[in-house]
């Protein structure tokens, strides 16, 4: 069965919208082996972007990985997922994935999980550990197969940023690039959900991984794609919505890629033939409700000062925190306190910077937080 709209996770076929330029451009660095850092704020589609090209690469010469490394708290927990990674998708049946831990990883004591299909159903965990090798030779791994194979290999680490949370991180990313760099046969694409933090990793000339490859920057899909995309998946479940309310749902969202596909659910859900006023607006309704535990958990841990300082933004006040007016109306504790509260609450992903001025980050958490919190 074909899903009218898809969100909460990575986006593939008629579902995927648009991205034409990126893909094309994207698809490029894959085949001529150049590293590519992809930036942008969350809900945009970078995974997506990347799993479409992943799947549109028809060289065999060519084998991308893919990995997640949003759970990996320390250097060996990335090495583990690494390995693992590079072995399972170069190799096309388990028992050639045994033969090249044998070939290229020695000391290894894996351990496996089987689904459906034992063949290609199956999770492995190599057992790494500082023990049983040293890093330089697991960030190796990747260009001892393409050599012996004979390929290039493009490795997409999804959730970068986590790497800059490990442990001694600056000391692991010199290492990463230290090895990284140096490699013929193997290209990387960097991407992650936190904007802020992969913009400190890879625009910042004191950090490791400053210039590393190329930048690519998802801005969000135009309007005009969306009112496409939307009323042609209205169409295949036989009903109709106006291109006024399709504009509606991606002014509402602010076009964050997955908040469309979520809120243009909701109202596929509630329109019976042809979408009206009052089936958008019970859409709404029902996104934050959907939405609302996340958004409380979000804010349990903000004192009093950080919820101030959220009201004055919602309020529509978006610089000069530390004039006389904005500190009579709302208790940010002393000036000095300013710089503090908009540092975390960025760090937090709860507000951005845009044009110099403070917004909220989600579009969805800043209209729950007029309703709830004001």
């Amino acid at each position: 069965m074909e899903k009218a709209f898809i969100y909460g996770v990575s986006v593939e076929g008629d579902n995927f919208t648009d991205r034409v330029k990126e893909t094309k451009r994207l698809k490029l660095n894959f085949e001529n082996g150049l590293n590519t850092i992809i930036i942008s704020p969350r809900r945009l589609g970078k995974t997506s972007l990347v799993k479409k090209v992943k799947s549109s690469i028809d060289n065999p010469d060519i084998l991308v990985v893919f990995l997640d490394i949003y759970d990996c708290r320390s250097e060996y927990d990335f090495y583990n997922k690494l390995s693992a990674a590079v072995l399972k998708q170069t190799s096309n049946k388990m028992t050639m994935l045994f033969e090249n831990a044998k070939d290229f990883m020695a000391r290894l004591s894996p351990k496996i999980s089987f689904g459906s299909d034992p063949e290609t159903d199956y999770s492995i965990s190599l057992g790494i550990t500082p023990k049983t090798h040293n890093p330089e030779e697991i960030l190796n791994l990747p260009e001892i197969i393409a050599k012996k194979k004979n390929v290039h290999i493009v490795i997409c680490i999804d959730e970068f940023q986590q790497v800059g949370e490990f442990p001694d991180t600056l000391t692991v990313q010199k290492r990463m690039r230290s090895v990284w760099q140096h490699q013929q046969n193997v290209s990387y694409c960097l991407f992650g959900s936190k904007k802020h933090m992969m913009t400190n990793l890879f625009q910042d000339k004191r950090m490791p991984f400053y210039q590393f490859g190329e930048m690519i920057f998802l801005d969000k899909i135009p309007t005009e794609d969306w009112v496409k995309f939307i009323q042609s998946r209205f169409e295949l479940k036989g009903k109709t919505i106006s291109e006024g309310l399709c504009m509606k749902i991606c002014e509402l969202t602010e076009r964050h890629s997955s908040y469309v596909q979520q809120l243009s659910w909701n109202v596929l859900a509630e329109t019976a033939g042809s979408t009206t006023e009052n089936d958008f607006d019970n859409a709404v309704e029902t996104i934050l409700s959907q939405c609302s535990a996340l958004f409380v958990q979000q804010i349990e841990g903000l004192t009093s000062h950080q919820m101030n300082f959220m009201r004055a933004i919602a309020n529509g006040i978006h610089d000069k925190f530390g004039s006389k007016d904005v500190m009579e109306s709302y208790d940010f504790g002393t000036k000095t306190n300013i710089n503090r509260i908009k540092n975390t609450l960025i760090f937090n992903e709860l507000i951005e910077i845009v044009d110099g001025g403070l917004y909220f980050a989600d579009p969805i958490f800043a209209i729950w937080f007029k309703k709830k919190c004001l």
